[in-house]
């Protein structure tokens, strides 16, 4: 899969300077990273919205755009697949392949803390303790909505 990606990143450099009337990935540089992020959160809406509603074909058909547009925001960000590649080693040695690392300290078993300390070679008083509070006001938070037992559509 990787090598699919790699493909896919220098496809995307490579289409960056055509012309944008004529090649969407070039459209889509000329519009910005606000435009290539707003197109990614499109893509990853789609495809859960898929999964909840057991459509597996259109699960495989939107995760293919969605690593397209993951990989043309990443081109845009000057981050490489291999980057990528490198933090998903990092977070294997720590934790194993199938685990997100947690957000801070305090959830992280004191094992791993010291492995986490190391490899980012900071002293261990530098990992925060807790995490701050939120402080986005009433009017910026946006409500969090249930998907289970809801049929969910996408938009056309």
């Amino acid at each position: 899969m990787s090598d699919s990606l790699e493909r896919l990143y220098q496809a995307v450099i490579a289409a960056r300077d055509l012309d944008p009337a004529t090649s969407r990935t070039a459209r889509l540089f000329q519009r910005g990273p606000t435009k290539m992020a707003k197109k990614l959160a499109e893509e990853a809406i789609e495809v859960v919205i898929d999964a909840v509603n057991g459509k597996t074909e259109a699960v495989i058909r939107e995760s293919a755009d969605l690593l397209y547009n993951l990989t043309v925001l990443w081109a845009s960000a000057g981050v490489t697949p291999e980057d990528v590649w490198r933090e998903m080693e990092r977070r294997e040695d720590m934790l194993g392949i199938a685990e997100k690392l947690p957000k801070s300290a305090v959830k992280m078993p004191k094992a791993l803390e010291s492995k986490a300390v190391a490899s980012k070679a900071l002293p261990a008083k530098a990992l925060p303790k807790t995490l701050p509070k939120p402080t986005a006001s009433p009017a910026v938070r946006r409500r969090i909505v249930a998907l289970e037992g809801r049929s969910l559509r996408k938009r056309n």
